[in-house]
């Protein structure tokens, strides 16, 4: 099963707030059967104890190493925000949700990291015209 599909990726989110954007990008990992409804609290404990906060406009929202019975499947939700969010005083336009089943999400990070780490790829991220390019551009997470 691929950790990314289209319908996982979302270029007109609602969230307004960080938590709002957690409770989305949990949402979604419901939605793709990756996580049960309590992930999103997971996600939450997480946060208070250390942003999630990436650098580059990214966040990445993930469970506590406690939340590991709430993950059915790895898998990941991706927002874009036209308007950046305030994530603890930093710009985020990105927020990927993160469900790694088995340890699984370490390689799933490592790959995102990667992507973020080069402004011209966050560029064409920003660019990009809909899900489907962003899956294109993201694609690497699905090998």
């Amino acid at each position: 099963m691929p950790v990314l599909t289209l319908e996982q990726i979302t270029t007109s989110p609602r969230a307004t707030t960080k938590d709002e954007a957690i409770q989305e990008a949990a949402d979604m990992l419901v939605a793709a059967g990756a996580v049960t409804p309590d992930y999103a609290d997971a996600m939450r404990a997480r946060e208070a104890s250390v942003s999630t906060y990436m650098g580059n406009l990214l966040a990445i929202p993930h469970g506590t190493n406690e939340s590991k019975d709430s993950i059915l499947a790895s898998a990941l939700s991706v927002a874009r925000y036209e308007t950046p969010l305030d994530w603890d005083g930093n710009p985020v336009k990105f927020v990927i949700g993160i469900a790694g089943k088995d340890g699984g999400h370490l390689e799933i990070l490592s790959k995102i990291a990667i992507v973020f780490s080069e402004e011209d790829d966050v560029a064409k991220l920003e660019a990009a015209p809909d899900a489907a390019a962003i899956l294109e551009l993201l694609g690497d997470v699905n090998e």
